[in-house]
This record gives C-alpha cells, sequence and structure tokens, in this order.
C-alpha cells in the first residue's frame, strides 16, 4: 500500500503498510509507543531530531502543523482510508477504539477514563513541564524564584491528587490497566527521573503514586515503548 503523504517523502516507509508513528522518547512521545506496544499493534517509528529542527520541516507540519510529538499515520484508518492525527491523547483515544482495548466501554466507565485523560493532558503534564523548565533547563538560572516554586506547589498538589485517587486502586480505572495510566505515568517517572524533581516535590509523600509508577515500569510493553524510537 502506498501511503501519499508529504511526510513519507522525508521519512520513507520500510513497511507502508504499517501505523507510521513520528516521535521522540519524551513524555508526550512514549505515551503512543507504549500504547502500541501494548496494543501489538505493527508499527514504523521514525525520530523526528528537534536538534536538527525537523519538526518545522514543511514535510513534518503538513502532519503536525502545531509543530510538536508524537503524530501518527494509520494506512488503515476509518473506513480503511488513511488517518493522519497529532495530539497524544487524541492519539491514545483513537488506537484504544480502533483496537477496543485499554478504554472501558460503557458509557460512565468511559466518561471517567477520559476525565482522567483530559486531567492529564490539560494538568499534569503541562505543569510537570512547566516544573522541569524551571528546575532542570534555561529557566533553573532565573534569579527569581517564584516561577519554579509555582510550578512546584502545582506539581505537589497534582501528585496529592493521584495519591488520594490511586489509594486501593491497583490503576487509575481501578482493576483496570488502560490508556489513562499509559498517560499520566511516563511524566510522573520523568517527573523523578530525566527532571531529578524527586526531592524538590517531596516524593516519598506519595507512595501510592510510587507503588503505581513501579508496577508500570515493570510492564515489558512499557519497557520497550520507553526506548523508542532508538
Amino acid at each position: 500500500m502506498a501511503l501519499n503523504h508529504p511526510i513519507t517523502a522525508q521519512w520513507p516507509a520500510r513497511h507502508p503498510d504499517r501505523l507510521q508513528l513520528y516521535s521522540l522518547p519524551t513524555p508526550n512521545g512514549v505515551k503512543v509507543s507504549i500504547a502500541l506496544e501494548e496494543m501489538q499493534l505493527p508499527y514504523e517509528a521514525h525520530r523526528i531530531s528537534f536538534e536538527r529542527g525537523e519538526q518545522f520541516l514543511p514535510a513534518f507540519l503538513a502532519l503536525n502543523p502545531n509543530n510538536k510529538i508524537p503524530a501518527i499515520l494509520d494506512p488503515h484508518g476509518p473506513g480503511g482510508a488513511p488517518l493522519a492525527l497529532f495530539e497524544s491523547g487524541a492519539i491514545l483515544l483513537y488506537l484504544a477504539e480502533k483496537t477496543g482495548q485499554f478504554l472501558p466501554t460503557e458509557a460512565s466507565a468511559r466518561y471517567q477514563a477520559l476525565q482522567w485523560l483530559m486531567w492529564q493532558v490539560g494538568g499534569l503534564g503541562p505543569m510537570f513541564g512547566q516544573l522541569g523548565f524551571f528546575h532542570k533547563y534555561a529557566g533553573k538560572d532565573y534569579e527569581d524564584k517564584r516561577p519554579r516554586d509555582r510550578y512546584v506547589a502545582e506539581s505537589r498538589r497534582l501528585l496529592g491528587v493521584l495519591e488520594q485517587h490511586l489509594a486501593g486502586r491497583a490503576w487509575m480505572l481501578g482493576e483496570r490497566y488502560s490508556i489513562v495510566d499509559m498517560a499520566i505515568f511516563p511524566w510522573v517517572n520523568n517527573l523523578v527521573t530525566h527532571y531529578a524533581a524527586g526531592e524538590l516535590v517531596g516524593w516519598a509523600e506519595f507512595p501510592q503514586v510510587q507503588r503505581a509508577l513501579a508496577t508500570f515500569l515493570a510492564r515489558p510493553a512499557v519497557q520497550r515503548g520507553l526506548q523508542m524510537p532508538v
């Protein structure tokens, strides 16, 4: 099957019959690679180099005009037609519905899943990301620590929400592992590993979050997805 999209000229598909992933092993990026591994969907991963500014190339912007990763091109989209899609939350929802996996089908449980997915996309991810900027990256050199402290406080609050919710639950939706966990825990992992902000946010105060994160990281599909694309 030939994929007729500008991005395939820049990043040719060796396996055009497979779902094409354009990404990096960042918290948002690995959400999708983890989901693809968990769902056992055949896919081909392409690394988008931010160091070389590849996210601004016309071919990539044709797939995602917002110049962010991840993005996908599915040759077998709805109705059998190719589907180009960006935004990690939207991709997770699409993949779950495509495969019938990791998302409840009952209406009330599905909406509960969606509320936590939106919570991650709109709150936890952006707040943790801002904390990373002010703690690890260029913002760490700012003399005024009020911006950093604002995001430290908000990250602690969000971890407290997680801690309370996970008490008595194996996963975010109870006993059912879902795309919600795939969305949340890469960001939690990144906060305490890559950002090295555990002490800053009081990581020791969140044993339920620690327990769920450890269980998440022990999954073979998660371990594979965290490395993609190589």
